[in-house]
Parts: C-alpha cells; sequence; structure tokens
C-alpha cells in the first residue's frame, strides 16, 4: 500500500513516521535507497566510517513530508502492530514505466551520485536516466539547511521538467516554488497502477456523507476524503458538483481505494504539516467539547485553545463494559489528556481513561535522571532486565543493577509480572534509552544526584558505584555515565596495597569531589570524606588563607614555571617565602588562541614570566592570567567588582567560562559572570557555538540586561554592538600587541628551534625534493629545514614535472611552529616577485 507520510522522529538506525488516520510506522535505515544500502554494505565490509556516507540526522528532518511504501505488518506482544515501510523509488514507483513518463509530474526520487553540473537521481524507473541540475536545486537546499550539497541517499520530490529519448532521459527541478505550484493533469496520463501519494487535484464533490466526502478527479478517478481530512473551515459547507482542490493520501493496491485530503498545508507539495508546541504534549485538560461521535471509531474534541483533537473508542472508558455512548453527545464536556499528536491530521490524540490522565510520565521526555519510578518487569536476560514503566516506555536495568550485590541467579529473586521500584540513572528521549538500577543503597539515598561534570563541586558527597578496582585505584560512576577516578592514596585512611581485593564491581559508596575539570570530563575522588588534606595537597589548599591575605585581584607579579600540562602551567610565585603555587591555563597565557598555544609549546619548567596578575582564588589553586586586554581593563578600572555594580549598556572585558549548545557564559575579573544567548554571540549566523568560541577566549561583551531577582546577567558579543567607539584605535592595538607577543616567541624559539625561526614567509631558498605523493603534493629536505616537515601541494607545483632527487628553489607561503611544518610553493609567478623585508615593530 501506499501512503503519504510525516517525518516524526530521526535516529541513526530508523526514521518514524506520522501515516494519516492516527497511525504510524518506521522506515529501516536498509529501505532508503538502493545506492544508500550499497555504501552500508560498504561500510560494515571494511570496518571504518565511509566519507560519503551521511547519518540519517545529517539528511531528514521531523515534520518533512515522504512517500512510504507498506513492506510489512507485523504483530507485537502487547497485541499491538508495527508498520515497516519503505521510501526507496524502485519500491514507491514501481508501477511507472519510462513511456508513462511525461512534463509536469512529480515523484519520488533518491540522489545516486554528485557530479559536475548536478546530481545523478535514482526515481526507481528501469530505463530512465534522471538528472537534477545544480541550478534547480540551490534554493532547496538552502532552505533545509542540511550542508553545501546534497547527499546521496537523500529523499526528494521531484518535478519531472523535460523528457528526451521516449523517457530514456529526464531533466528533474526540486526548486521549492516549481514544486509547490505542480498540480497532476489529464495530460500526465496518470492511472490507476501508478498513482502516487502526494500529487495535488482538482476534484468534483460527488456525494457529502456524515463520515466525510466521495469525490471525483482526473476524469475517471474516484476517491474518499474521511472526515478527518475535511478542511475545518469548510466542514459543514461541502455540497455535490463543488470543485475542490486535494491530496493524494493512500492508493491501495489490490481495491485500488483511493484516499485524500483536503486540509491546506497538504495542497502545495513540499508543505508541512502543522506542528504540536512542545508543551501540550501531556497536557491535562479539564474541559474538552465534543464536536462529533462515530460509535465505530471515536470522538472530535474541541480543546481550550480551539484546535481539534480525536480520541479512539478504546480511549474512551476504561473497559468496553463501561463505554456509555450517551455521554458524548455533541457540546458534552470531559477531562482528557493529550498523548499524541498526528501530525498527518493534524491533530492532537487524547484519552479520557483515568489511568493515563493520572499517569505520572506518558512519554521518555517525561522521565529525568534521578526519578524513582515504579515498574513491572517484562523479562530477565543475560544483560539485565527489562522493566515495563508505562505504556510506550520501557527500560533496562543491567544486571550489575539488580541488586546492592551482584546476582548469579537473578530468576529467584524477580518474577515476570513483579512491581519493581527504581531510580532512573541514564534517559536518551531521542535514542528512547531509559537505564535503570535496582540497588536500594541508589533508589534510598537522600545525597545528591551527580548528573553532570558541572555540577561536581570540590567537597561535595554523594553515593557512587565502583565499576573498576585496579592497583591505581577505582573508577567510580554515577548517573548519566559521569564517572571519576579515586586514586590510590584516596581509598581509605590507611594504605590499602590490593585494592581488587577490598572493592568489587557494583559496590556502592559515599564520595567525594576533590576536584573536576568540566571540559576534560576528568573527576578527581575521594572515599575519605574528611576535608582534611594530604601532605602532598598542601599546595592546593592550606595557602587558601594566606593567599587571600596575601594577594589582590589585579596584582602584578613575576612567576616561576614549575611543570608543564596539557592545558596550562604550573608555577611559583617569585619573592614569596611561602613559594606559593599557582596555575596559569594555557588560553590565560595571550589575548590570542593560537598565540597561547605557541608561547605554551615555546615556554620551558624554569623559565620566568614578568608582569603576570592575581585574578582570582579557586578554593583549590590560585589563578593567574597573562592576558593584556585582561589586566589593562583591571588596571583602567574598567571593571565591575559586584552584580550591584553592572549596568546595561556597560562594555566589559572578560574571557569564556563554558560554551554551551544555547550560549556562552562569560566571566569577568572579580568573579561576575553573564550568558551571551545564542542570537546575540556573533554577527553572522550561529549554527553550532562550539565553532564561533572556545573556553578561556578573550571577549569584549556589552550588557543587554540584568534580572536582580535571580541575579542574572544578559549579555551581547556581537563586534557590531561592542565597540567602544574609535574601533580603528582598538584594532591597532590589539594588532600591536600581536607582534610584540609574536617577537616573543621567536626569541624564545631561537633556544630550541633556531632553523625554523629564520624561515618568514616570503623567503626564497632552495630544497631537494624527496618523495612525490599520490595526491600530487610533494615533500622537500635541507640543510635550513632540518628537523622540519616541509610540503608543497600540487596546485604549488605548478606546471612542473619533479622527481625525488632534483634540487629545487622554493618560495615560503607559511611557518607553523606549533607543527614544525613549512608550506612552500615552486609557482613562478611567486618566485620571480620581489622580495619584501617582512619586519615586526613592537
Amino acid at each position: 500500500m501506499l501512503l503519504l507520510g510525516c517525518i516524526k522522529e530521526v535516529s541513526d538506525y530508523e526514521l518514524a513516521i506520522s501515516l494519516p488516520n492516527g497511525l504510524s510506522g518506521f522506515v529501516p535505515v536498509t529501505q532508503i535507497s538502493d545506492a544508500y544500502s550499497k555504501l552500508l554494505t560498504k561500510q560494515v565490509a571494511q570496518g571504518e566510517p565511509l566519507e560519503e556516507l551521511n547519518s540519517l540526522p545529517d539528511m531528514f528532518s521531523p515534520g518533512t513530508l515522504v512517500r512510504c511504501i507498506v513492506t510489512s505488518i507485523e504483530k507485537r506482544d502487547g497485541g499491538s502492530r508495527s508498520v515497516k515501510l519503505s521510501i526507496d523509488p524502485k519500491k514507491v514507483n514501481k508501477g511507472l514505466s519510462s513511456t508513462a513518463l511525461a512534463k509536469g509530474m512529480l515523484l519520488s526520487g533518491s540522489v545516486l551520485s554528485v557530479e559536475d553540473h548536478g546530481y545523478l537521481i535514482d526515481i526507481g524507473v528501469t530505463g530512465t536516466h534522471a538528472f537534477l541540475p545544480h541550478q534547480k536545486a540551490k534554493n532547496y537546499i538552502k532552505a533545509v539547511k542540511k550542508g553545501p550539497d546534497l547527499k546521496i541517499g537523500q529523499n526528494l520530490n521531484c518535478l519531472i521538467v523535460e523528457v528526451k529519448n521516449e523517457g530514456r532521459m529526464v531533466c528533474l527541478s526540486i526548486d521549492r516554488s516549481e514544486v509547490a505550484a505542480s498540480i497532476a493533469t489529464e495530460r500526465q496520463n496518470w492511472a490507476l497502477s501508478n498513482l502516487l501519494p502526494g500529487l495535488v487535484v482538482k476534484a468534483r464533490v460527488q456525494k457529502v456523507a456524515p463520515l466525510g466526502l466521495k469525490v471525483t478527479f482526473l476524469s475517471y478517478f474516484t476517491g474518499i476524503v474521511d472526515f478527518m481530512h475535511m478542511d475545518p473551515e469548510k466542514s459543514m459547507s461541502y455540497s455535490p458538483d463543488q470543485v475542490v482542490k486535494a491530496c493524494v493520501l493512500s492508493v491501495h493496491p489490490t481495491s485500488r481505494a483511493v484516499r485524500l485530503t483536503l486540509r491546506p498545508p497538504f495542497l502545495h507539495p513540499g508543505g508541512a504539516p502543522r506542528q504540536l508546541p512542545g508543551q501540550r504534549m501531556g497536557a491535562v485538560l479539564e474541559e474538552a467539547t465534543v464536536k462529533a461521535f462515530y460509535k465505530q471509531f471515536g470522538a472530535v474534541f474541541e480543546l481550550d485553545d480551539g484546535t481539534l483533537a480525536f480520541a479512539r473508542s478504546k480511549h474512551l472508558s476504561k473497559t468496553r463494559k463501561s463505554f456509555k455512548p450517551g455521554a458524548f453527545k455533541e457540546g458534552s464536556k470531559h477531562k482528557c489528556r493529550i498523548i499524541d499528536y498526528s501530525l498527518m491530521d493534524e491533530m492532537c490524540i487524547v484519552s479520557l481513561k483515568h489511568q493515563i490522565i493520572e499517569a505520572q510520565f506518558l512519554q521518555y521526555q517525561d522521565i529525568h535522571i534521578g526519578d524513582v519510578v515504579e515498574g513491572k518487569v517484562l523479562s530477565l536476560k543475560p544483560i539485565g532486565m527489562q522493566v515495563k514503566v508505562a505504556d510506550g516506555i520501557r527500560g533496562l536495568v543491567p544486571s550489575l543493577h539488580l541488586s546492592d550485590v551482584i546476582l548469579k541467579q537473578p530468576e529467584k529473586k524477580y518474577n515476570i509480572g513483579d512491581e519493581v521500584k527504581c531510580r532512573v540513572l541514564e534517559c536518551n528521549p531521542g535514542g528512547k534509552k531509559l537505564i535503570l538500577t535496582l540497588k536500594k543503597s541508589l533508589v534510598q539515598s537522600k545525597l545528591p544526584v551527580l548528573s553532570n561534570y558541572e555540577d561536581a563541586k570540590p567537597g561535595l558527597i554523594t553515593h557512587g558505584f565502583v565499576v573498576c578496582a585496579r592497583e591505581f585505584g577505582c573508577i567510580v560512576k554515577f548517573y548519566n555515565d559521569v564517572k571519576g577516578l579515586v586514586p590510590k592514596n584516596e581509598l581509605g585512611s590507611e594504605p590499602i596495597s590490593y585494592p581488587d581485593k577490598v572493592f568489587y564491581e557494583g559496590q556502592v559508596l559515599k564520595v567525594m569531589v576533590l576536584k573536576c575539570e568540566p571540559q576534560q570530563e576528568r573527576l578527581l575522588l575521594s572515599f575519605r570524606l574528611s576535608s582534611k588534606p594530604n601532605p602532598e595537597d598542601k599546595w592546593k589548599y592550606t595557602p587558601k588563607e594566606k593567599q587571600e591575605v596575601k594577594y589582590q585581584i589585579g596584582e602584578i607579579i613575576d612567576v616561576k614555571i614549575l611543570k608543564k600540562k596539557d592545558n596550562g602551567l604550573e608555577v611559583s610565585i617569585l619573592e614569596d617565602e611561602d613559594h606559593v603555587v599557582a596555575w596559569i591555563p594555557m588560553l590565560h597565557l595571550s589575548d590570542f588562541i593560537a598565540t597561547s598555544k605557541l608561547l605554551w609549546h615555546c615556554l620551558q619548567e624554569g623559565d620566568v614570566l614578568p608582569r603576570v596578575m592575581y585574578l582570582c582564588d579557586k578554593g583549590e589553586h590560585i589563578i593567574l592570567s597573562r592576558k593584556s586586554a585582561v589586566i589593562s581593563a583591571v588596571q583602567e578600572e574598567q571593571v565591575v567588582r559586584s552584580f550591584s555594580e553592572i549596568q546595561p549598556g556597560m562594555v566589559l572585558t572578560g574571557y569564556v567560562r563554558n560554551v554551551m549548545p544555547f550560549g556562552v557564559f562569560v566571566e569577568f575579573p572579580f568573579g561576575v559572570t553573564g550568558l551571551a544567548p545564542k542570537v546575540s554571540m556573533s554577527d553572522k549566523f550561529v549554527t553550532d557555538t562550539k565553532d564561533h568560541f572556545v573556553v578561556g577566549q578573550t571577549v569584549i561583551a556589552k550588557v543587554m540586561s540584568i534580572d536582580e531577582e535571580k541575579q542574572r546577567v544578559l549579555l551581547n558579543l556581537k563586534v557590531s554592538e561592542c565597540s567602544s567607539g574609535d574601533s580603528a584605535a582598538e584594532s591597532f592595538a590589539l594588532l600591536n600587541q600581536y607582534f610584540k607577543e609574536l617577537k616573543e616567541i621567536k626569541n624564545l624559539l631561537k633556544r630550541g628551534e633556531p632553523s625554523i625561526c629564520e624561515l618568514v614567509p616570503g623567503k626564497r631558498m632552495h630544497l631537494v625534493v624527496q618523495d612525490v605523493r599520490e595526491d600530487g603534493s610533494a615533500l622537500f629536505s635541507g640543510s635550513s629545514v632540518t628537523g622540519l616537515t616541509v610540503t608543497a601541494t600540487r596546485y604549488h607545483l605548478g606546471d612542473k614535472n619533479i622527481a625525488p632527487g632534483e634540487r629545487r628553489k622554493a618560495f615560503v607561503l607559511h611557518v607553523d611552529a606549533l607543527t614544525s611544518e613549512v608550506y612552500v610553493s615552486l609557482r613562478e609567478e611567486l618566485l620571480k616577485q620581489k622580495p619584501k623585508r617582512v619586519s615586526m615593530r613592537s
């Protein structure tokens, strides 16, 4: 059976499809198209990801209409049915032949390959090649926002604009305006054997009945419009012989019965049905008014906002015996709950059942990590126990979590149908994944739930469970896959030589957070719940009181590097008799991200860094900064020392504290923080916040608004909004600082890598060809580039044919001191240019 459906959800392995009349189905990843299935097979065979294979979420979006064909209907354990679908054009368009193709036809297609001037499209018609020019695809690509090109396997609503060689070659368009204006006509010679869902036709009303309309279209076709698919604004005004615009919803393969819709969003191909606002799902409505009652099907209600909803017969009462048709007279009011939304019917699905109205959970989105839930045991398997939490919501209790101790024979403790009380460890609504625990120590725990690294503040005590005990210590896991390390010296008050003899997998214990680095997802823990520090941790804790007395924010000090670590420098403050140890994060070495990394690379243990500013005391250690802009802001009093000082319109210098999908948190000297929402982050359109900012980056922010009650600050990071007035002077000052730091880096490089310091863009040198690679690029060597990787791309070899061992003159394009890579060119137009001396003035 052919149906028009709407994508409801997209996962890596399937598309959930909303079908007409409140039905639903799914398209497995293997039923997208032939070309996509071949890429899947190839990836499985070679065992590594293919660049040309895109995931379903990269190609499909919820709300998109697609033509489907039913491939199978399977009965589930609970009695419900699972409808398996395919959107493969070879199956959807199987009734079409090359001779039947005509200009103006609208049909499904799938991207077969990407060519220089367009795309080859699979329309599933044997003997026909279909081509889509770039010009006819560009505004569609821009609108769907799935990348700069169409992807292999991407499903398209295609309009035939030209037919050549008796249908052996067709030219297509997916231009949104052309597709939206298309309408099926008699000239296109549609037949019952090849009629497709999604076609928009002009229909004539033949008969008006209580449950819908009977219509004729395309001269000799007849079809049915049921009561759910009449235009809500005109449902009472249809009359025989009236001409209406309609869209084909389904075509039955044997009976040839055709169903259509008159709902406005479907009357323009390429359109999309209305979505239900997220907050409405699960809403309980005290009074829903009956608009119509159909004894065999159910009842249509008008909700409090004027929208229509449908309740199937089985949802009108607790049992069939308790069902009273007389209670559903037009105008009567009933209490109900929205349990679903049918995209294809643009209608809420409601239930009047008391147990559903009172249910705690209706969908995975209602469940939160740490929630205590009750469920019923469905099955016991080696991997664990399957639990039914509510209708349509199932969770897994891994075997490790069936009890506080490992159960060798869980079937002796639990039986199918048992009621159990669990706690939610993980919940992923998108993937419909729910992981639960039955460990009483966790279920009954009153301690805080640790479900993200940001909440792991030093001193926090909570419950966790051991997942690994080794000679180095224990790995402890919490909620939402947060995990941390308890090192050997923190396992107990007395030394423990063999942790694996004392601790076991699954053991629930109280732990205390010592240190957390959220960005790196590193968590250091202790089983010793006393806050008294170890002697070796003295520098982290005991100096705190002294430091608060000794140093003030903004104080300039000199430091000596003690140790280089991946994310910063451990330093000691010079001229301090207590030898206080402090920390400079890597991105606080400079205002410039690239320069920060270069400086970290060049600096060595024992080096002295002058003029470093005391920034703050995070409790575990002092934080210092070398950011010139931040130092200047503090010294010039262009700062706020508390929330009460901040005012809308202020322009402040700070640094990025955290990057989230919804925006960027900015911290200023003296600890005041604010949020720059996604819309206020950049003058450019922001798709992914992480593409624009990194933690530690220096920023200039303008205060947009403040909420004194909630102590919240909203910021704007757009360059166009944050200039103090003289933008040219600001730019020159930044550039001057940048060159000053580059000069410092060059001096540092001379110590360990003097050869790289002599290389500057524009320099000419003689090099020897080492190798010519498959991609056409070449590697070079020479006495002046010892220890460096020197590369010229295929383009920068020009028209020269080179071979290993040849000596060639080269032009330096770029020097990357961080990776010790040098990029050169052999092109004549660059080598013939008059050399210019490059200098850096501070």
